[in-house]
């Protein structure tokens, strides 16, 4: 993705691939890149478990929608929204990602470049080392999480056209 062609609003989804329902936010990714209709200026990326790779898009947009998954103790397919300012306000991450993206965002915040942050998490009971799919609770609540993500989205890029 060029700098020339970023549309307002990136949403990221994160996570390992290769970890069952810690890579929600990859899937989702994928899920919402079929669609058509997305609202214009938003972006879509895979962003995986890439941590400081990450840091052209962080810089990049204004505003990003994160979605990733996270142990909470809360059921299995919780969805929750939570708008972080510092990388101490995200909740415990499960993977790889987790020690990169912190310390981008940490970098970010000392530089104040830190964009405007709204991150969906989903609760998910366990890892499931060299699973590729979801478990029926977190693959069951996509639907709703795809619904209340492009709603957000659509307030946002609204909010900046008006």
């Amino acid at each position: 993705m060029e700098t020339a062609t970023r549309g307002r609003l990136l949403i990221l989804g994160l996570g390992n691939l290769l970890m069952g329902d810690e890579g929600l936010g990859v899937h989702f990714a994928q899920r919402l890149e079929q669609r058509n209709d997305l609202p214009a200026g938003v972006d879509i990326l895979e962003g995986g478990t890439s941590g400081f790779l990450l840091t052209e898009y962080f810089v990049g947009y204004p505003t990003m929608i994160l979605v990733d998954a996270t142990m909470d103790e809360r059921p299995a397919g919780t969805i929750r929204l939570i708008h972080p300012r510092f990388s101490s306000d995200f909740p415990k991450s499960l993977s790889t990602h987790d020690i990169g993206l912190k310390d981008l965002l940490d970098g970010l915040t000392l530089l104040g470049r830190m964009p405007e942050i709204h991150l969906f998490v989903v609760s998910i009971q366990d890892l499931a080392n060299m699973e590729i799919g979801l478990s029926p609770e977190v693959e069951a609540v996509l639907p709703e999480l795809e619904r209340q993500v492009l709603e957000l989205a659509q307030s946002l890029v609204s909010k900046v056209d008006a």
